[in-house]
């Protein structure tokens, strides 16, 4: 019996150089190659007339070499003229030899595969694949279509076709089939879908293929979700399994917060600060996301929350993904918290050294809320009784960045509770799957009074009617932002250009006060310039995209995104909730620059449709993909081989049950499914 474990060089034609070349494609054992599928296919199963191609069409002809020649022109090619009767066509090589161009001579028979080009006299291949086929040799085609597979320098497609193919004729009769018998009704095998996805016969459908629509495809898609799911699960089950304060408290600080603030929690609050305030009370780590559109009033929850656990006589850390975010926190905690004698402490990795020694010994003193980036989870910062870590647009963290704040309990074994929050909202079906480790609140209502945003699309040859727009809106007493994006992956340009755009502004807007923010500024410039802007001081603010969440400034009432077709929806959506936080009705208008992409027009043509934002986040998965609105470069979550959450969406709420079916019938195969689709690489670390 052959271990699906056994690793790749027990295979014919690899030895110690191909296992490390492999390896860096994450192939290692035998089963590795069995899971490392097919990009694309090439269907090599019958040979077409030249006369029958048109340009874009892939396939195999045979011909008659007609004639053989070196063309110098602006490069040096081989130009091999073949016919076969119904039509001619030309060969072009730019890398060639002696050898290939002797062997390549009028008369000689050739089989070729490759890409057919209208050149400019006939149609091409350039650089095909071929073999000489002598005066009378037959034509051997494949007896199923070729795969075309994900390959890294110094493996060949040869070579991994072959590899793959010794591994299947080892493997096919000792996989094991982990999907409960329920499931595989309809559905092939795993050993018959993987059989067809690496040799699909003649009669396959290549654009379902393509498309990752097969049955086959899809059966292994299921179970990709199903092991990821599950992985998720395991890390709940393990979360819930550890101990963590049982916060309770009769809720006098929270009473007095609300009698304090200027308005009344809605029903949607009050609904989510009831889960969070349940899951507190129980002796295991709450894991929540509470998903909110932007200006819902996901924060009020969260300081609700860490008056709980300070009442309770734990400490309650605040992290934010960015400096700005973090300082709009701190401002909000102190505003809220420090009335009622709650003392709010900062840390961040910007500040001086005196003021990070003094930050971290009140940390470890027990200072009751803290609030920072995420210099909050490294080493030297040692809580005295942590009881509730808040986490805010978690998708900008890693997931392990996460969990490193576990080790920071609250003592004695103890893991702090988490609340994490996203006023980037996922749809359903993502969190199902991304999530699975989560407990998830929606707060799906806005603060009543709140005005829709009016969004205006508008070319930037239109400029000096936008700069109109903000000099009559400033002068009836409101106040404007105008947003620069990112010109290239460069901060120091993107705030050069805030500064260029802020000083013509206040040029042409003469009588108006300009103020300007950006990222390269000190903390406490930064902080001076946005309370100047929240006091009335300053009629309009340049900024780049660090004001995306995060500021409330009711009175303004005007957004300008400059060169907004750069900027993602879910990025220009934030950026939008900047205004209509008051009762006054708002306007943003998105400036685009000439020529609009597909994609760009399709952005931002969603933006004016619709204020939603799971709207928002549905369309911008039809457009983007998951990869983006999870943020998965950042995070590295859910790394799929087989399954697209977008396309394979379907599939997900039975994947959901039959995990928890086979969490209780089969726990023996939980470990199995994970290790052979996440592997033995534990993304999350272990908990």
């Amino acid at each position: 019996m052959i271990d699906a474990k056994a690793p790749l060089t027990s295979l014919k034609g690899v030895g110690p150089a191909m296992a490390a070349r492999l390896e860096r494609l994450g192939l290692v054992t035998l089963e590795d190659a069995l899971f490392h599928l097919p990009l694309r296919y090439q269907d090599r199963t019958r040979v077409y007339p030249i006369g029958s191609l048109r340009p874009g069409d892939e396939g195999v002809v045979t011909g008659e070499v007609q004639a053989s020649d070196i063309h110098f022109g602006r490069r040096r090619a081989l130009l091999v003229r073949i016919s076969d009767g119904t039509g001619s066509m030309l060969l072009r090589f730019f890398h060639f030899n002696g050898a290939q161009k002797a062997a390549l001579a009028r008369g000689e028979r050739l089989r070729c595969f490759g890409e057919v080009r209208q050149g400019p006299a006939m149609l091409e291949m350039i650089h095909p694949e071929y073999q000489r086929l002598g005066s009378v040799g037959t034509v051997v085609v494949d007896e199923h279509l070729t795969p075309v597979y994900p390959a890294t320098e110094g493996v060949s497609q040869k070579s991994l076709r072959n590899i793959i193919g010794q591994a299947l004729a080892a493997l096919e009769g000792e996989l094991e089939e982990y999907l409960p018998e329920c499931c595989l009704a309809g559905r092939p095998t795993l050993r018959q879908a993987l059989r067809y996805v690496h040799m699909p016969p003649p009669e396959a459908e290549i654009d379902a293929l393509t498309e990752g629509e097969h049955p086959a495809q899809q059966r292994l898609a299921f179970e990709e979700l199903l092991a990821h799911n599950l992985s998720l699960r395991e890390l709940r089950l393990k979360m819930q399994a550890r101990a963590a304060p049982a916060i309770e408290s009769d809720g006098a600080l929270c009473r007095r917060l609300f009698e304090a603030l200027p308005f009344q929690l809605t029903a949607a609050q009050r609904r989510v600060l009831a889960e969070v305030e349940r899951d507190l009370a129980r002796p295991h780590p709450m894991q929540r996301l509470v998903q909110g559109d932007v200006g819902s009033g996901k924060t009020i929850v969260a300081a609700a929350a860490v008056l709980r656990a300070v009442e309770a006589g734990y400490q309650a850390a605040v992290m934010a993904p960015t400096e700005l975010l973090a300082e709009q926190h701190l401002h909000s905690f102190r505003q809220w918290l420090e009335p009622l004698g709650v003392a709010v402490s900062w840390l961040s990795g910007k500040q001086g050294a005196r003021a990070r020694r003094e930050s971290l010994a009140a940390i470890a003193a027990g200072a009751p809320v803290v609030v920072g980036t995420h210099a909050l989870f490294q080493e030297e910062v040692v809580f005295g009784k942590l009881g509730l870590v808040v986490v805010d647009e978690q998708h900008r963290f890693g997931v392990h960045q996460r969990l490193a704040l576990k080790e920071k309990g609250a003592g004695g074994g103890l893991m702090p509770h988490q609340l994490i929050m996203t006023a980037t909202p996922i749809p359903r079906t993502l969190a199902m799957t991304a999530y699975a480790d989560l407990d998830t609140s929606i707060i799906d209502e806005l603060p009543p009074g709140r005005q829709p945003v009016e969004t205006v699309v508008v070319a930037d040859s239109r400029r000096g009617e936008v700069i109109e727009r903000v000099r009559a809106a400033c002068g009836q007493g409101r106040q404007a932002y105008w947003v620069c994006t990112l010109i290239e992956e460069s901060e120091v340009l993107q705030c050069q250009a805030a500064e260029e755009t802020a000083a013509l502004l206040a040029e042409t807007l003469t009588g108006l006060e300009v103020g300007l923010v950006h990222g390269r500024m000190k903390a406490a410039d930064k902080e001076a310039v946005m309370a100047r802007f929240k006091a009335g001081k300053i009629d309009l603010l340049v900024a780049t995209t660090v004001i995306e969440v995060g500021v409330d400034v009711p009175n303004a009432s005007l957004m300008i995104i400059d060169n907004a077709e750069r900027l993602g929806l879910a990025q220009l959506h934030q950026l939008r909730g900047r205004v209509g936080r008051g009762s006054i009705s708002s306007v943003c208008i998105l400036m685009y620059h000439k020529p609009l992409s597909r994609q760009g027009r399709a952005r931002l043509q969603v933006l004016r449709e619709t204020n939603d934002g799971f709207e928002i986040a549905r369309r911008d998965l039809e457009i983007r993909g998951p990869g983006e609105v999870l943020g998965t470069r950042q995070s590295g979550l859910l790394r799929l081989r087989v399954a697209d959450l977008q396309r394979d969406q379907a599939l997900i709420p039975e994947v959901a049950q039959v995990a928890a079916q086979i969490l209780q019938q089969w726990p023996e195969r939980v470990p199995k499914l994970i290790a052979r689709w996440v592997g033995q690489a534990q993304r999350y670390g272990e908990v």
